[in-house]
Protein backbone atom coordinates (compact mmCIF):
# COMPACT_ATOMS: atom_id res chain seq x y z
CA UNK A 1 0.00 0.00 0.00
CA UNK A 2 1.33 3.20 -0.87
CA UNK A 3 2.40 6.05 1.50
CA UNK A 4 -0.07 8.79 2.48
CA UNK A 5 0.97 11.97 3.05
CA UNK A 6 -1.13 14.19 5.30
CA UNK A 7 -0.50 18.14 4.57
CA UNK A 8 -1.00 19.27 8.51
CA UNK A 9 -2.46 22.74 8.61
CA UNK A 10 0.13 25.26 9.59
CA UNK A 11 0.88 26.34 13.46
CA UNK A 12 -0.37 29.56 13.22
CA UNK A 13 -1.93 32.11 15.22
CA UNK A 14 -3.76 34.44 12.61
CA UNK A 15 -4.11 38.37 14.02
CA UNK A 16 -6.68 38.84 11.97
CA UNK A 17 -10.26 37.07 13.57
CA UNK A 18 -10.97 35.76 9.61
CA UNK A 19 -8.09 34.54 8.64
CA UNK A 20 -7.76 32.25 11.83
CA UNK A 21 -11.54 31.22 11.67
CA UNK A 22 -10.91 30.56 7.89
CA UNK A 23 -7.55 27.98 8.75
CA UNK A 24 -9.86 26.29 11.33
CA UNK A 25 -12.80 25.75 8.60
CA UNK A 26 -10.66 25.37 5.60
CA UNK A 27 -9.83 21.44 4.86
CA UNK A 28 -5.95 21.94 4.19
CA UNK A 29 -5.72 18.76 2.77
CA UNK A 30 -7.77 19.67 -0.22
CA UNK A 31 -6.37 22.98 -0.33
CA UNK A 32 -3.11 21.16 -1.11
CA UNK A 33 -4.73 18.44 -3.16
CA UNK A 34 -4.55 21.48 -5.89
CA UNK A 35 -1.94 20.71 -8.48
CA UNK A 36 -1.91 24.12 -10.07
CA UNK A 37 -2.62 22.20 -13.48
CA UNK A 38 -5.47 24.29 -14.65
CA UNK A 39 -7.61 22.00 -16.10
CA UNK A 40 -10.57 23.84 -14.37
CA UNK A 41 -9.94 27.31 -16.02
CA UNK A 42 -11.63 26.64 -19.34
CA UNK A 43 -14.65 24.81 -17.44
CA UNK A 44 -14.65 28.28 -15.23
CA UNK A 45 -17.78 30.76 -16.42
CA UNK A 46 -16.50 33.71 -14.15
CA UNK A 47 -12.65 32.63 -15.32
CA UNK A 48 -14.11 32.63 -18.82
CA UNK A 49 -15.81 35.90 -18.96
CA UNK A 50 -12.36 37.92 -17.51
CA UNK A 51 -9.58 35.85 -17.89
CA UNK A 52 -8.33 36.69 -14.28
CA UNK A 53 -6.63 34.01 -12.32
CA UNK A 54 -8.23 35.02 -9.42
CA UNK A 55 -11.56 34.40 -11.17
CA UNK A 56 -10.66 30.82 -11.54
CA UNK A 57 -11.21 27.95 -9.07
CA UNK A 58 -7.70 27.29 -9.01
CA UNK A 59 -6.93 31.09 -8.06
CA UNK A 60 -9.27 31.28 -5.48
CA UNK A 61 -7.86 28.27 -4.04
CA UNK A 62 -4.47 29.63 -3.94
CA UNK A 63 -6.32 32.93 -2.48
CA UNK A 64 -7.22 30.74 0.71
CA UNK A 65 -4.73 28.82 1.21
CA UNK A 66 -2.53 32.51 1.05
CA UNK A 67 -4.58 33.43 4.30
CA UNK A 68 -4.54 30.08 5.30
CA UNK A 69 -0.68 30.28 5.49
CA UNK A 70 -0.65 33.77 6.50
CA UNK A 71 0.66 35.10 3.44
CA UNK A 72 -2.33 37.62 3.26
CA UNK A 73 -5.14 38.74 4.71
CA UNK A 74 -8.37 37.98 3.95
CA UNK A 75 -9.21 41.83 2.67
CA UNK A 76 -12.36 42.66 0.99
CA UNK A 77 -10.78 41.98 -2.61
CA UNK A 78 -10.63 38.75 -1.08
CA UNK A 79 -13.99 37.87 0.10
CA UNK A 80 -15.32 39.41 -3.06
CA UNK A 81 -13.44 36.87 -5.04
CA UNK A 82 -15.51 33.99 -3.32
CA UNK A 83 -18.44 35.80 -3.48
CA UNK A 84 -18.16 36.09 -6.93
CA UNK A 85 -18.01 32.08 -7.56
CA UNK A 86 -21.24 30.68 -9.00
CA UNK A 87 -20.60 27.50 -7.21
CA UNK A 88 -21.55 25.76 -10.35
CA UNK A 89 -18.89 23.19 -9.79
CA UNK A 90 -17.94 22.52 -13.55
CA UNK A 91 -14.53 22.46 -12.46
CA UNK A 92 -14.91 18.99 -10.13
CA UNK A 93 -15.26 16.58 -13.07
CA UNK A 94 -12.59 18.82 -14.71
CA UNK A 95 -10.30 18.35 -11.83
CA UNK A 96 -7.68 15.17 -12.28
CA UNK A 97 -7.17 15.71 -8.27
CA UNK A 98 -10.67 15.04 -7.43
CA UNK A 99 -10.66 18.65 -5.55
CA UNK A 100 -13.62 19.02 -3.57
CA UNK A 101 -13.62 22.51 -4.43
CA UNK A 102 -17.22 22.97 -3.77
CA UNK A 103 -16.91 22.02 0.34
CA UNK A 104 -13.43 24.69 0.16
CA UNK A 105 -15.85 27.53 -1.06
CA UNK A 106 -18.49 26.92 1.14
CA UNK A 107 -16.27 27.01 4.07
CA UNK A 108 -14.67 29.73 2.70
CA UNK A 109 -18.10 31.44 3.06
CA UNK A 110 -19.17 30.18 6.05
CA UNK A 111 -16.23 31.75 7.68
CA UNK A 112 -16.66 34.86 6.15
CA UNK A 113 -20.36 34.91 6.99
CA UNK A 114 -18.90 34.74 10.41
CA UNK A 115 -17.04 38.15 10.75
CA UNK A 116 -19.52 39.85 8.22
CA UNK A 117 -20.82 43.20 9.13
CA UNK A 118 -23.72 43.54 7.54
CA UNK A 119 -26.08 46.58 7.43
CA UNK A 120 -29.28 46.39 10.23
CA UNK A 121 -31.17 45.66 6.89
CA UNK A 122 -29.74 42.90 5.39
CA UNK A 123 -28.95 41.29 9.30
CA UNK A 124 -32.83 41.45 9.62
CA UNK A 125 -33.64 40.28 6.06
CA UNK A 126 -31.07 36.91 6.31
CA UNK A 127 -32.44 36.29 9.79
CA UNK A 128 -36.19 36.32 8.93
CA UNK A 129 -35.26 34.21 5.55
CA UNK A 130 -32.82 31.62 7.10
CA UNK A 131 -34.06 31.27 10.40
CA UNK A 132 -37.87 31.99 9.86
CA UNK A 133 -39.32 30.97 6.29
CA UNK A 134 -36.98 28.94 5.04
CA UNK A 135 -37.34 25.99 8.34
CA UNK A 136 -40.83 26.62 8.54
CA UNK A 137 -43.60 25.33 6.74
CA UNK A 138 -46.16 27.48 8.27
CA UNK A 139 -44.46 30.58 7.40
CA UNK A 140 -43.72 29.46 3.63
CA UNK A 141 -47.64 28.87 3.11
CA UNK A 142 -47.77 32.19 4.73
CA UNK A 143 -45.74 33.76 1.92
CA UNK A 144 -47.15 32.20 -0.84
CA UNK A 145 -50.54 33.01 0.09
CA UNK A 146 -49.34 36.79 0.44
CA UNK A 147 -47.56 36.42 -3.10
CA UNK A 148 -50.37 34.48 -4.69
CA UNK A 149 -52.57 37.59 -2.60
CA UNK A 150 -50.10 40.38 -4.77
CA UNK A 151 -50.29 38.79 -7.45
CA UNK A 152 -54.10 37.89 -8.37
CA UNK A 153 -55.48 40.66 -6.06
CA UNK A 154 -54.69 43.83 -8.74
CA UNK A 155 -51.61 45.08 -6.36
CA UNK A 156 -49.46 43.36 -8.59
CA UNK A 157 -50.78 45.19 -11.78
CA UNK A 158 -51.16 48.29 -9.55
CA UNK A 159 -47.70 48.52 -8.69
CA UNK A 160 -46.38 48.09 -12.35
CA UNK A 161 -48.70 50.60 -13.67
CA UNK A 162 -47.86 53.50 -11.27
CA UNK A 163 -44.36 52.56 -11.18
CA UNK A 164 -43.68 51.58 -8.09
CA UNK A 165 -41.54 48.96 -9.19
CA UNK A 166 -39.25 51.64 -10.42
CA UNK A 167 -37.95 51.81 -7.04
CA UNK A 168 -36.18 48.61 -7.19
CA UNK A 169 -33.02 47.91 -9.38
CA UNK A 170 -33.82 46.77 -12.97
CA UNK A 171 -32.78 43.26 -12.89
CA UNK A 172 -35.21 42.47 -9.70
CA UNK A 173 -37.93 44.41 -12.15
CA UNK A 174 -37.11 42.06 -14.46
CA UNK A 175 -37.37 38.80 -12.44
CA UNK A 176 -40.34 40.22 -10.72
CA UNK A 177 -42.16 40.29 -14.48
CA UNK A 178 -41.34 36.28 -14.44
CA UNK A 179 -42.12 34.59 -11.34
CA UNK A 180 -44.58 31.65 -11.32
CA UNK A 181 -47.69 32.22 -9.67
CA UNK A 182 -47.46 31.58 -5.79
CA UNK A 183 -49.51 29.49 -3.94
CA UNK A 184 -50.13 28.31 -0.39
CA UNK A 185 -51.32 24.89 -1.19
CA UNK A 186 -48.46 22.73 -1.85
CA UNK A 187 -47.96 19.18 -2.75
CA UNK A 188 -49.31 17.60 0.53
CA UNK A 189 -52.58 20.02 0.61
CA UNK A 190 -53.35 18.88 -3.15
CA UNK A 191 -52.34 14.97 -3.29
CA UNK A 192 -52.35 13.95 0.40
CA UNK A 193 -48.84 12.05 2.00
CA UNK A 194 -49.16 9.70 -0.73
CA UNK A 195 -49.61 8.28 -4.22
CA UNK A 196 -50.26 4.79 -5.67
CA UNK A 197 -48.19 3.50 -8.42
CA UNK A 198 -49.72 2.79 -11.76
CA UNK A 199 -50.05 -0.70 -11.85
CA UNK A 200 -47.35 -3.04 -9.76
CA UNK A 201 -45.03 -1.44 -7.43
CA UNK A 202 -41.43 -1.05 -8.13
CA UNK A 203 -40.20 0.56 -5.44
CA UNK A 204 -41.55 3.04 -2.53
CA UNK A 205 -40.12 6.62 -3.49
CA UNK A 206 -40.29 9.70 -0.68
CA UNK A 207 -40.57 12.77 -3.08
CA UNK A 208 -38.09 16.12 -1.73
CA UNK A 209 -40.78 18.76 -2.09
CA UNK A 210 -38.77 21.42 -1.12
CA UNK A 211 -39.44 24.40 0.35
CA UNK A 212 -39.43 27.35 -2.54
CA UNK A 213 -40.20 24.82 -4.81
CA UNK A 214 -43.68 23.92 -2.86
CA UNK A 215 -44.48 27.47 -3.00
CA UNK A 216 -43.61 28.67 -6.76
CA UNK A 217 -43.62 25.71 -8.27
CA UNK A 218 -46.21 23.27 -6.46
CA UNK A 219 -47.71 22.50 -9.55
CA UNK A 220 -44.52 21.00 -10.82
CA UNK A 221 -44.31 19.11 -7.26
CA UNK A 222 -48.04 17.73 -8.20
CA UNK A 223 -46.75 16.34 -12.14
CA UNK A 224 -43.53 14.63 -10.45
CA UNK A 225 -45.31 12.37 -8.27
CA UNK A 226 -47.75 11.84 -10.91
CA UNK A 227 -44.85 10.94 -13.46
CA UNK A 228 -43.50 8.41 -10.63
CA UNK A 229 -46.55 6.95 -10.18
CA UNK A 230 -46.69 6.31 -13.72
CA UNK A 231 -43.25 4.98 -13.94
CA UNK A 232 -44.28 2.49 -11.68
CA UNK A 233 -43.16 3.98 -7.62
CA UNK A 234 -45.25 4.24 -4.49
CA UNK A 235 -44.78 8.02 -3.56
CA UNK A 236 -44.73 9.13 0.20
CA UNK A 237 -44.71 13.14 0.70
CA UNK A 238 -43.57 13.35 4.44
CA UNK A 239 -45.29 16.09 5.50
CA UNK A 240 -42.54 17.05 8.36
CA UNK A 241 -40.00 17.43 6.02
CA UNK A 242 -38.22 20.63 5.70
CA UNK A 243 -35.81 22.89 3.53
CA UNK A 244 -32.84 20.97 1.99
CA UNK A 245 -30.07 23.96 3.38
CA UNK A 246 -28.81 24.77 -0.12
CA UNK A 247 -29.27 27.93 0.36
CA UNK A 248 -27.97 28.25 4.03
CA UNK A 249 -24.61 26.48 2.72
CA UNK A 250 -24.08 28.61 -0.42
CA UNK A 251 -24.61 31.77 1.92
CA UNK A 252 -22.23 30.97 4.54
CA UNK A 253 -24.73 29.90 7.64
CA UNK A 254 -23.67 26.60 7.21
CA UNK A 255 -24.63 25.24 10.96
CA UNK A 256 -28.47 26.10 9.67
CA UNK A 257 -27.62 23.67 6.77
CA UNK A 258 -27.12 21.16 9.03
CA UNK A 259 -30.16 21.22 11.32
CA UNK A 260 -32.25 21.35 8.60
CA UNK A 261 -30.53 18.27 7.04
CA UNK A 262 -30.47 16.15 10.65
CA UNK A 263 -34.06 16.53 10.96
CA UNK A 264 -34.48 15.29 6.99
CA UNK A 265 -33.06 12.38 7.33
CA UNK A 266 -34.53 11.34 10.54
CA UNK A 267 -37.93 11.94 8.91
CA UNK A 268 -36.99 10.52 5.68
CA UNK A 269 -35.05 7.44 7.34
CA UNK A 270 -39.06 6.94 9.27
CA UNK A 271 -40.83 6.76 5.93
CA UNK A 272 -38.64 3.36 5.32
CA UNK A 273 -38.23 4.39 1.18
CA UNK A 274 -36.09 2.64 -1.12
CA UNK A 275 -35.29 5.80 -3.02
CA UNK A 276 -35.43 9.75 -2.14
CA UNK A 277 -36.78 12.11 -5.40
CA UNK A 278 -35.43 15.31 -6.03
CA UNK A 279 -36.88 17.50 -9.08
CA UNK A 280 -34.29 20.50 -7.85
CA UNK A 281 -30.59 20.25 -9.27
CA UNK A 282 -29.77 22.64 -6.61
CA UNK A 283 -31.47 20.51 -3.76
CA UNK A 284 -30.77 17.45 -4.53
CA UNK A 285 -26.53 18.06 -4.63
CA UNK A 286 -26.75 18.90 -1.19
CA UNK A 287 -28.90 15.97 -0.18
CA UNK A 288 -26.58 13.28 -1.92
CA UNK A 289 -24.25 15.35 0.16
CA UNK A 290 -26.10 14.80 3.76
CA UNK A 291 -23.07 12.33 4.87
CA UNK A 292 -20.40 14.72 3.91
CA UNK A 293 -22.41 17.80 5.49
CA UNK A 294 -23.18 15.62 8.94
CA UNK A 295 -19.93 13.96 8.88
CA UNK A 296 -18.86 15.10 11.80
CA UNK A 297 -22.02 15.00 13.83
CA UNK A 298 -21.20 13.96 17.50
CA UNK A 299 -24.15 11.89 17.12
CA UNK A 300 -22.96 8.50 15.41
CA UNK A 301 -26.54 7.76 14.39
CA UNK A 302 -27.49 10.99 12.29
CA UNK A 303 -23.99 10.47 11.07
CA UNK A 304 -24.86 6.62 10.04
CA UNK A 305 -28.81 8.06 8.81
CA UNK A 306 -26.84 10.83 6.73
CA UNK A 307 -25.18 8.19 4.88
CA UNK A 308 -28.20 5.97 4.14
CA UNK A 309 -30.11 9.12 3.28
CA UNK A 310 -27.07 10.31 0.57
CA UNK A 311 -27.55 6.87 -0.95
CA UNK A 312 -30.84 7.25 -1.78
CA UNK A 313 -31.24 9.99 -3.32
CA UNK A 314 -31.47 10.66 -6.91
CA UNK A 315 -33.45 13.14 -9.91
CA UNK A 316 -36.61 12.04 -10.92
CA UNK A 317 -35.55 11.24 -14.19
CA UNK A 318 -32.68 9.02 -12.78
CA UNK A 319 -34.99 7.32 -11.29
CA UNK A 320 -37.65 6.61 -13.93
CA UNK A 321 -34.63 5.93 -16.38
CA UNK A 322 -32.77 3.70 -14.32
CA UNK A 323 -35.65 1.99 -12.07
CA UNK A 324 -39.11 2.93 -13.71
CA UNK A 325 -40.62 2.21 -16.56
CA UNK A 326 -40.56 4.86 -19.02
CA UNK A 327 -43.80 5.64 -19.72
CA UNK A 328 -44.63 6.19 -23.21
CA UNK A 329 -44.46 9.99 -24.80
CA UNK A 330 -45.93 11.59 -27.91
CA UNK A 331 -46.15 15.38 -28.33
CA UNK A 332 -49.40 16.98 -28.66
CA UNK A 333 -51.83 16.86 -31.37
CA UNK A 334 -52.13 20.59 -31.76
CA UNK A 335 -49.25 21.55 -32.33
CA UNK A 336 -49.08 18.73 -35.15
CA UNK A 337 -45.85 16.75 -34.05
CA UNK A 338 -43.63 19.06 -34.90
CA UNK A 339 -41.80 20.14 -31.63
CA UNK A 340 -38.11 20.74 -30.92
CA UNK A 341 -36.79 20.31 -27.59
CA UNK A 342 -33.91 21.63 -26.15
CA UNK A 343 -32.00 21.10 -22.86
CA UNK A 344 -30.16 23.25 -20.35
CA UNK A 345 -28.46 21.21 -17.42
CA UNK A 346 -28.43 22.03 -14.21
CA UNK A 347 -25.16 22.52 -13.04
CA UNK A 348 -25.67 21.09 -9.78
CA UNK A 349 -27.24 17.99 -11.46
CA UNK A 350 -24.50 17.40 -14.14
CA UNK A 351 -21.73 18.05 -11.57
CA UNK A 352 -22.69 16.90 -8.57
CA UNK A 353 -25.26 14.27 -8.79
CA UNK A 354 -24.04 12.61 -12.14
CA UNK A 355 -27.59 13.28 -14.01
CA UNK A 356 -26.90 14.59 -17.06
CA UNK A 357 -27.88 11.60 -19.51
CA UNK A 358 -31.31 10.76 -17.86
CA UNK A 359 -33.25 13.72 -19.16
CA UNK A 360 -31.66 13.61 -22.84
CA UNK A 361 -32.67 9.84 -22.73
CA UNK A 362 -36.77 11.03 -21.42
CA UNK A 363 -36.70 14.22 -24.61
CA UNK A 364 -35.53 11.84 -27.18
CA UNK A 365 -38.40 9.20 -26.16
CA UNK A 366 -41.24 11.64 -27.04
CA UNK A 367 -42.73 10.65 -30.10
CA UNK A 368 -42.82 13.28 -32.74
CA UNK A 369 -40.57 15.78 -31.35
CA UNK A 370 -36.73 16.89 -32.04
CA UNK A 371 -34.67 16.95 -30.09
CA UNK A 372 -31.56 19.44 -30.67
CA UNK A 373 -28.62 19.63 -28.17
CA UNK A 374 -27.47 23.36 -27.39
CA UNK A 375 -23.64 24.23 -27.85
CA UNK A 376 -22.62 24.60 -23.92
CA UNK A 377 -25.65 23.47 -22.31
CA UNK A 378 -23.27 22.69 -19.83
CA UNK A 379 -22.24 25.92 -18.77
CA UNK A 380 -23.90 27.72 -15.78
CA UNK A 381 -26.75 29.99 -16.83
CA UNK A 382 -25.91 32.61 -13.95
CA UNK A 383 -29.12 31.61 -11.86
CA UNK A 384 -26.95 29.71 -9.37
CA UNK A 385 -29.45 29.85 -6.48
CA UNK A 386 -30.03 33.14 -6.00
CA UNK A 387 -26.24 34.20 -7.88
CA UNK A 388 -28.62 36.48 -10.38
CA UNK A 389 -29.68 38.78 -7.45
CA UNK A 390 -26.70 39.47 -5.58
CA UNK A 391 -24.27 39.37 -8.89
CA UNK A 392 -26.54 40.43 -11.45
CA UNK A 393 -23.85 41.75 -13.79
CA UNK A 394 -21.77 38.49 -14.63
CA UNK A 395 -25.17 36.48 -14.16
CA UNK A 396 -26.52 38.71 -17.17
CA UNK A 397 -23.21 38.16 -19.09
CA UNK A 398 -23.75 34.56 -18.99
CA UNK A 399 -27.16 34.76 -19.81
CA UNK A 400 -26.01 36.92 -22.83
CA UNK A 401 -23.98 33.45 -24.12
CA UNK A 402 -27.15 31.22 -22.89
CA UNK A 403 -29.49 32.94 -25.21
CA UNK A 404 -27.40 33.27 -28.34
CA UNK A 405 -27.06 29.46 -28.04
CA UNK A 406 -30.95 28.63 -27.54
CA UNK A 407 -31.54 30.64 -30.30
CA UNK A 408 -29.64 28.68 -32.41
CA UNK A 409 -31.20 25.45 -31.50
CA UNK A 410 -34.79 27.02 -33.13
CA UNK A 411 -36.15 25.00 -30.54
CA UNK A 412 -40.05 25.52 -29.10
CA UNK A 413 -39.51 24.50 -25.37
CA UNK A 414 -36.15 24.95 -23.42
CA UNK A 415 -36.29 22.48 -20.77
CA UNK A 416 -34.62 22.19 -17.76
CA UNK A 417 -34.48 20.42 -14.37
CA UNK A 418 -34.38 22.73 -11.89
CA UNK A 419 -36.16 25.74 -10.73
CA UNK A 420 -33.40 28.81 -10.67
CA UNK A 421 -32.55 28.03 -13.70
CA UNK A 422 -35.88 27.64 -15.17
CA UNK A 423 -36.74 30.85 -13.99
CA UNK A 424 -33.14 32.02 -15.39
CA UNK A 425 -34.55 30.86 -18.99
CA UNK A 426 -37.60 32.76 -18.19
CA UNK A 427 -35.75 36.16 -17.78
CA UNK A 428 -33.72 35.32 -20.79
CA UNK A 429 -36.53 34.30 -23.50
CA UNK A 430 -38.56 37.54 -22.06
CA UNK A 431 -35.47 39.61 -22.51
CA UNK A 432 -34.43 38.32 -26.03
CA UNK A 433 -37.67 37.80 -27.56
CA UNK A 434 -36.26 35.24 -30.02
CA UNK A 435 -37.62 35.81 -33.43
CA UNK A 436 -39.86 32.31 -33.29
CA UNK A 437 -42.01 31.16 -30.16
CA UNK A 438 -40.25 29.76 -27.35
CA UNK A 439 -41.07 28.29 -23.54
CA UNK A 440 -39.03 28.01 -20.58
CA UNK A 441 -40.21 24.77 -18.89
CA UNK A 442 -39.66 21.98 -16.36
CA UNK A 443 -38.63 18.74 -17.82
CA UNK A 444 -41.50 17.25 -15.25
CA UNK A 445 -44.01 19.52 -16.72
CA UNK A 446 -43.06 18.64 -20.61
CA UNK A 447 -42.95 15.16 -20.18
CA UNK A 448 -46.20 14.95 -17.93
CA UNK A 449 -48.46 16.63 -20.30
CA UNK A 450 -47.43 14.39 -23.16
CA UNK A 451 -48.15 11.11 -21.48
CA UNK A 452 -49.66 8.66 -23.48
CA UNK A 453 -52.84 6.53 -21.75
CA UNK A 454 -52.10 2.91 -21.03
CA UNK A 455 -53.12 0.38 -23.19
CA UNK A 456 -53.88 -1.67 -20.14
Amino acid sequence: MANETVMKKPDIRHANPLAQTLLNKLDYDQLTNCMRCGFCLPACPTFRETGLEPESPRGRIALMKAVADGVMDPDQVFQDQMNHCLGCRACEPACPADVKYGQLIEQARDAIEDHAEHGLPVRGLRRVMFNGVFPNRGKLKLLGGAMSFYQKSGLRKFARGTGLMKMFPKHLQEMEAILPDASSKGVVERLGTFYPAKGEAIARVALFRGCIMDVMFAGTNVNTVKLLSEAGFDVVIPETQGCCGALHAHSGEMDGARELARTNVRVFKEAGVDYIASNAGGCGALLVEYDHLLGEDVDSDVREAAQWFAKRVKDVSQLVVEKGRIPAFAELAAEGGQGTVTYQDSCHLRNVMKGSSAPRQLMRSVEGVSYVEMKEADRCCGSAGIYNVTQPEMAGQLLEHKMEHACQTGASYMLTSNPGCLLQMKHGIEKHKPPFRMEAMHIVDYLYERILPSKN
